[in-house]
């Protein structure tokens, strides 16, 4: 079988604070629906076994879209 795909890049916790400058308990209160800071948009972990990654391309996505709610709030009339 020949399958083409490009490769699905997963980060760990630690890689994932690096990126978007948040501590774990921001980025654990973000996917709680409890949580004052709950964001439904904020990317979920993809569990394996015990561990949580998540997709760097939603990370991203999710990056995009608070730069581009920022960027629709600056508009000049």
């Amino acid at each position: 079988m020949n399958t083409s795909y490009d490769a699905v890049q997963m980060l760990k916790l630690p890689q994932l604070i690096k990126l978007i400058g948040l501590s774990r308990s921001s980025v654990y209160d973000r996917l709680n629906p409890r949580s004052k800071r709950y964001d439904p948009d904020f990317p979920k972990p993809v569990k394996l076994n015990r561990a949580s990654r998540w997709l760097l391309s939603e990370v991203e996505e999710w990056i995009e879209s608070k730069i581009s709610t920022r960027n629709q709030g600056n508009t000049e009339s």
